[in-house]
């Protein structure tokens, strides 16, 4: 969006979703700006998403369109926009996309259709969404409806919320035209793949200009459920990233810090987005613990975004009160915190390889995402998400964790990276060649061979690796790579076998058979800068958690990275977020302490927060000015240790700032 000057985004917002039966009478008839928006202001929101059109696909305001919800007793929209207006609360308007359900019953050719024929949907008996074609006309009709609002409400649109921007199946009439016209084969998975992709992007692009030639101004966001590195080709399209992540929704509650810590690389503002459901969208009088919801808003702040919660209006247009007493309970909070959290930069020492950048574009949350994200967290790194086309300058170590083969360009960037001082680690297939027949870096520690011959087999790690562990063989409980030591690569654990490999024909205990002897083949290996594991650490611990994996990844890490830029021998529960405000010449230290528990049979819960007293942190940095408690305000002593400023925060109850003046 260059040139063009536009909204920024507030702290504290509302995604206010209206998804409302054409069944239903009375729709809005309880509406009282007056209340409505001081129920909005007692619960300190700033900014509230409302709808124009919602997935039944109903318009909630005057509209030329037939179809303007039957039962509307007011121009509903307008009145809410000229009530927040009047109070300074921005509104975005939301607008479906993908889904559509009076559209689907009108036009049913426009839906998507699989590979068998079928229209995509639930059956004709079932309640649910239809999704449309993207390739169709109805993107059109969207654009058409689009150009109504933005022509009616000219400069009181703040924004615009595109949703369920995503093509599922592509063997629509429309589709395979397109196909035709492309050239491509339609049974090919990889031109599939490429069509949702040109789909997408194409209607973001229409979309966003039909947007700008009413309004130059206001924002603009494609909602997907999700942000990876597919956005690249599209993302001059958004003016800011909104990352919806429910944690009891299907997300998890490690979903966002992993997606936000890729999408803050990306230049632009971001929003995070959760729910103040017990579940999920659309659960009316259901709510989540107040201590589940200031821990998922205060991560956000934490990692750099600001707040956005989900809540859905009810029919009668009357916001629910308890509802906004939760919400204002933790938006007072992040109120409280702002001034901390405003342009605020996160200062990193590692990146991790984005392992999206290679898996099926369903797959939310890669294995070996999951577990470099909780070992780096849990040894409280200060660290991002990358891929190919990230500035690596940045950072001291790059992890590739499991998955990442190394292509000429990357592989070529690799080596740019080390040339320029920087260290690596890899692990498992990471490294090797898309053809998987060799490691693609000039001086890898590692020859490779083949696959390991037993599953499961054994780690013994050695030397500095093994600092904290106990001398013994560890199991690996999935298959690693077979390698050779390269020219002068140092060994530093070693792969043990067990008696054989289990099958109906000899097999011992339970599950697999202990440790017999040890192999020639090294399990981890050391040159120069660089450490490579044979097994896919990551994933194993994302899958299994055994202590052992991380402890001996945060080893590796200390080998590389002697002087990390957080030390603290808190619980491994407590996550340390440190970030900068230039501006203001000062840093700001996010401590938060909330454990999610398994106490249901559904979503990790979250009730109780868990006070951490006499928390000792060494950070590396010149000496401050001036170091005080925020949003306290309270001065705190502190000792310098070479290059470690040394302090003491007396309580950590959920989540505190301390903030380091620079002098």
């Amino acid at each position: 969006m260059e040139g063009q000057t536009v909204h920024k985004l507030r702290f504290r917002q509302v995604h206010l979703d209206f998804h409302t039966s054409e069944k239903i009478p009375g729709v809005g008839s309880e509406f009282n700006a007056d209340e409505f928006v001081e129920t909005l202001k007692r619960a300190h929101v700033n900014s509230v998403t409302l709808f124009s059109r919602c997935h039944h696909g109903m318009i909630y305001h005057e509209t030329r369109f037939p179809a303007k919800h039957p039962h509307l007793t007011c121009d509903l929209l307008a009145l809410q926009i000229e009530a927040c207006h009047r109070h300074d609360i921005r509104c975005p308007i939301y607008i479906t996309v993908g889904w559509d359900e009076y559209m689907a019953k009108q036009h049913p050719e426009w839906l998507e259709v699989d590979a068998n024929g079928k229209p995509v949907g639930p059956p004709p008996l079932q309640p649910g969404w239809h999704k449309h074609c993207f390739a169709s006309p109805y993107i059109d009709y969207v654009i058409e409806q689009t150009d109504e609002v933005l022509e009616r409400f000219g400069d009181e649109v703040d924004g615009i919320f595109f949703d369920i921007i995503f093509q599922n199946e592509v063997f629509s009439v429309w589709a395979l035209q397109e196909f035709e016209r492309q050239g491509w084969d339609p049974a090919d998975p990889s031109a599939q793949d490429a069509m949702r992709d040109l789909l997408v992007n194409r209607t973001k692009e229409r979309l966003a200009s039909a947007v700008r030639r009413r309004n130059k101004h206001c924002t603009i966001f494609f909602n997907a459920g999700h942000v990876n590195p597919r956005i690249r080709p599209s993302l001059h399209t958004y003016t800011h990233l909104e990352l919806e992540s429910l944690p009891s929704g299907g997300w998890g509650y490690a979903h966002f810090p992993i997606t936000m810590r890729y999408a803050r690389t990306l230049g632009l503002d971001c929003l995070g987005m959760t729910g103040k459901f017990a579940v999920s969208w659309g659960h009316f009088n259901s709510y989540k613990p107040q201590a589940a919801l200031e821990y998922e808003c205060m991560q956000m702040l934490a990692l750099g975004a600001k707040c956005s919660i989900g809540d859905q209006l009810h029919p009668s247009g009357k916001l629910d009160r308890a509802t906004y007493d939760l919400i204002g309970s933790v938006y007072a909070k992040v109120e409280a915190v702002e001034e901390w959290c405003t342009d605020a930069q996160p200062l990193t020492e590692i990146g991790v390889f984005n392992v999206e950048v290679l898996q099926p574009q369903h797959v939310r949350i890669p294995p070996a995402n999951l577990g470099a994200y909780r070992i780096l967290q849990e040894g409280r790194y200060q660290f991002d998400f990358v891929d190919d086309q990230s500035d690596w300058s940045r950072y001291q170590v790059l992890v590739l964790p499991d998955e990442i083969v190394l292509d000429e360009a990357r592989s070529q960037k690799v080596e740019a990276f080390l040339h320029r001082g920087g260290a690596l680690l890899c692990s498992y297939r990471s490294g090797l060649t898309p053809d998987g027949t060799r490691f693609a870096l000039s001086d890898f520690p590692a020859v490779y061979e083949g696959d390991l011959p037993y599953h499961p087999d054994f780690v013994r790690p050695l030397g500095a690796l093994a600092e904290g562990l106990a001398d013994t063989q560890y199991v690996m409980y999935q298959r690693g790579l077979k390698v050779r030591a390269g020219d002068g690569a140092e060994v530093l654990g070693e792969v043990w076998e067990p008696y054989f490999n289990r099958t109906y024909q000899h097999f011992c205990s339970h599950a697999h058979t202990p440790p017999a002897r040890r192999s020639d083949a090294p399990a981890i290996l050391r040159k120069g800068r660089v450490i490579y594991f044979a097994h896919p650490v990551f994933s194993t611990f994302a899958q299994v958690g055994m202590p052992f994996y991380k402890g001996v990844v945060l080893n590796a890490l200390r080998m590389l990275i002697p002087n990390p830029l957080v030390q603290t021998d808190a619980p491994s529960t407590l996550q340390v977020t440190w970030n900068r405000q230039p501006a203001h010449g000062r840093s700001v230290v996010h401590l938060l302490h909330y454990i999610p528990e398994k106490r249901t049979l559904g979503a990790e819960y979250l009730e109780d927060v868990i006070p951490l007293y006499n928390v000792p942190l060494r950070l590396r940095t010149k000496p401050p000015k001036r170091v005080y408690l925020a949003p306290q305000r309270e001065e705190m002593g502190f000792q310098m240790d070479g290059d470690y400023l040394c302090l003491t925060v007396p309580e950590v109850r959920g989540h505190q700032l301390v903030v380091l003046e620079e002098g």
